[in-house]
């Protein structure tokens, strides 16, 4: 179900039609140009759906045992079809044979938007444990929710 792409250009395409669809979440054009860019140096896990990217996630390192999921998205007609969990799988999978302990990921804290709090329900329901908020990373209006798991090693 799932696969990682090793080709620069093609992570690129996959991110951008992805993310251009999901603008409730990536709105703003500069940062969905930066992680579509950043994508093509990052490991790169998609999932397809009747022959096409349904989805994908980029994994990042941020410290010799951590590694991040950096960006992700599900095209919306796949939302809750088990594509998410399944990337979010093969990630952690691929985080563990890198060596890594742990996984970490940000996203915009509960109760600020109604989209945002069904990430978080996702992450949670993922394993991940509440970590830090940090007000100011993207502003007061977007505190930062930064989730960890512990992947072993």
């Amino acid at each position: 179900m799932t696969e990682q792409i090793f080709d620069a250009d093609l992570k690129k395409a996959a991110a951008g039609n992805i993310l251009d669809s999901l603008t409730e979440w990536f709105e703003v054009e500069e940062s969905r140009k930066k992680y579509i860019e950043e994508s093509a140096g990052q490991v790169f896990i998609a999932a397809k759906r009747d022959g096409r990217y349904a989805g994908f996630l980029c994994l990042k390192e941020t410290g010799n045992a951590t590694a991040e999921i950096a960006v992700m998205g599900v095209l919306k007609e796949y939302h809750r079809s088990g594509i998410g969990r399944a990337l979010f799988e093969a990630a952690k999978t691929a985080a563990k044979d890198a060596g890594y302990s742990f996984l970490q990921v940000k996203t915009v804290k509960k109760g600020v938007y109604e989209d945002y709090d069904k990430t978080n329900l996702f992450y949670i329901s993922c394993g991940f444990r509440e970590f830090e908020v940090i007000d100011s990373l993207w502003g007061e209006e977007n505190p930062c929710q930064i989730y960890v798991m512990y992947i072993g090693g």
